[in-house]
């Protein structure tokens, strides 16, 4: 079957379901009415579903044939940003928007769930939809795979729209593809002392800012790959004439694969330890693990590629060749069975999350044929 060709049947439906989700908007762990609605449409069509977490969905179409079970991901959360698009059907809810496309991820998600339950008599095998709350913040995956969602899926897949492709475009990269990030908090005590006499005091302002120093030139050192150490806030001090005895920084660490990561929190935690004893102070550091980033196993990949150069045209699908150090945690699903996550060319030119970012319709029905092509052929294969 020709998804392409058979998600037209669907679209008018689809661009009605993405203009309620789109008008209704709501921020991570609160997407309740957005829950509500996802199973509302899923039920009208005969697809049951089961509500796990709070505001979470998974949607299972059994075929009709034995085989083996995969996945599909879309990510539900809106973020705190007021709409600027001036479109039809703008958010009415204030300060709150989809500003980073997720509204055309579950669209696009719920129109494969449309066109595979439609030959589900001839399909061999399970497909499973998992709908995930908050994507934006703490992260709603690797809540939803301890809740047992994933069960015998063997695989799953996952796509983000991306401005920098056109619509009508598929985005594929192979390996690291999003990087980890963990959030790095440091407090520093010292002495304090006079600013007549700064020699009876350990001035823990100037601890922490030598550490600062060396901890951002790290990447530089410790890494293989491309590594971002950016510190972020430094508070210290009371008054200018006397040395401060307590100073605090945070900041965060994007790195590309596992191996990096724990090099450089290894690192960074050796360089705090030591710059402390340097000046006579103590350092704390607590590290705040977030997302674990994205690798794409290479048969993913291929499987991904293959399928959408099949479907849209070889000229249509792109390798995307530098990784993002930018984090998402669909890795959580990777990291718990395999598969790859691709990007949708949204066809509008503004940036992630911008109040202008408005994905097209013809970017949502691409999605949803590719994704239930990658299924489908994956169940096959």
């Amino acid at each position: 079957m020709n998804y392409r060709e058979e998600i037209e049947k669907y679209k008018e439906e689809l661009f009605a379901v993405r203009k309620h989700i789109h008008e209704h908007p709501e921020i991570g762990n609160e997407e309740y009415e957005t829950c509500a609605f996802i199973e509302e449409t899923l039920h009208g069509w005969g697809i049951p579903t089961e509500r796990i977490l709070d505001t979470a969905v998974v949607a299972t179409i059994t075929g009709g044939l034995p085989g083996k079970s995969v996945g599909l991901r879309a990510d539900i959360d809106a973020l705190p940003v007021t709409e600027q698009t001036g479109c039809a059907f703008a958010s009415k809810v204030p300060g709150k928007m989809h500003a980073c496309g997720h509204d055309v991820h579950t669209t696009a998600a719920l129109g494969a769930a449309r066109l595979l339950n439609a030959e589900k008599e001839t399909l061999p095998g399970t497909v499973r939809i998992f709908f995930q709350p908050n994507e934006e913040y703490s992260g709603g995956a690797e809540r939803m795979i301890k809740a047992g969602c994933m069960k015998d899926t063997e695989a799953v897949f996952g796509a983000h729209v991306d401005p920098n492709l056109p619509e009508g475009t598929i985005g594929v990269r192979y390996g690291k593809f999003y990087a980890s990030s963990d959030v790095l908090d440091i407090t520093v005590y010292g002495k304090t002392a006079h600013g007549a006499t700064p020699e009876k005091g350990i001035n823990a302002l100037y601890t922490m800012s030598d550490m600062i120093l060396k901890l951002v030139e790290l990447p530089k050192t410790v890494a293989e790959d491309h590594c971002v150490l950016t510190m972020g806030t430094f508070e210290s001090g009371t008054a200018c004439n006397i040395v401060p005895a307590k100073a605090v920084s945070s900041g965060i660490l994007r790195a590309l694969g596992p191996k990096d990561r724990n090099a450089m929190k290894e690192a960074s935690k050796k360089v705090i330890d030591e710059t402390a004893a340097k000046w006579g102070a103590r350092a704390e550091l607590v590290i705040n693990k977030s997302y674990d980033g994205i690798v794409n196993t290479d048969e993913g990949t291929a499987h991904v590629e293959k399928t959408a150069c099949a479907l849209l045209g070889k000229e249509h699908v792109v390798r995307i060749e530098e990784p993002l150090m930018i984090s998402e945690d669909f890795g959580c699903f990777i990291n718990a069975s395999s598969g790859a996550f691709y990007h949708i060319g949204a066809g509008c030119t503004y940036p992630l999350h911008s109040d202008h970012f408005l994905p097209t319709e013809g970017a949502l029905l691409t999605a949803a044929a590719v994704h239930a092509a990658v299924l489908k052929n994956y169940l096959e294969a």
